[in-house]
């Protein structure tokens, strides 16, 4: 996908507003160069009730992330990427467990059952001599489907501390992986960072530069 405009996108500097290793993995596997300057936007700030959906939560937040990092470091980037990532489970968003009891309860009523991963992604670039930065916000949506988990499965998979500090109590790109059944979509989205899309608005952003 990226191929054909690799050495035109690896000729701007690009930063990745976010910590998250998973993030940096997915974007090094793109064969992109970038550097990292993780967000210092609060997503405590907004309030999820206050969203009609979770994917709207998720584009705000990952709009938000993206702007802080261009107020701080708008004179060194010509593109900025930011991404937030939410479980969501009959309506509720889904945080990281407060403990193991909690993740016992949260992987118990996720077994056998479906819930959602939502990421929302805004670009920001400066590419253009327009003086106002081109922003794209979008977001992805995976169905996650888990298989039926004994108890002792959800007790052994806890222990290993995984779940503990992952939203929703699993990682799909870890151990957690072995409790999905299916899914439908994109599975790097559930990762952090769905790569189709985003290469998609990256190429889109470079035409005409």
């Amino acid at each position: 996908m990226l191929g054909p405009v690799l050495k035109k996108l690896n000729s701007t500097r690009i930063c990745l507003a976010s910590g998250s290793p998973r993030r940096r993995e997915l974007l090094n596997g793109l064969g992109v160069n970038f550097t990292v300057n993780p967000s210092q936007f609060d997503e405590k700030s907004l309030k999820k009730p206050s969203f009609p959906h979770p994917s709207r939560f998720v584009e705000e937040s990952s709009r938000c992330k993206a702007s802080e990092v261009l107020q701080r470091v708008r004179s060194d980037v010509d593109i900025i990427i930011a991404a937030d990532t939410v479980l969501s489970f009959e309506g509720e968003i889904l945080e990281k467990p407060i403990d193991a009891d909690d993740a016992v309860r949260m992987l118990t009523s996720l077994s056998s059952r479906s819930h959602h991963v939502y990421t929302g992604v805004t670009v920001i670039s400066l590419l253009q001599d327009r003086g106002d930065p081109q922003v794209v916000t979008f977001h992805e949506c995976t169905q996650v489907f888990f298989a039926n988990l004994p108890a002792d499965v959800i007790s052994d998979y806890v222990g290993t501390k995984e779940p503990l500090d992952k939203a929703g109590s699993y990682g799909i790109q870890g151990r957690g992986g072995a409790l999905v059944e299916k899914i439908d979509g994109d599975y790097f989205n559930v990762v952090g960072l769905p790569i189709h899309r985003l290469s998609c608005h990256l190429v889109e952003l470079l035409k005409g530069v």
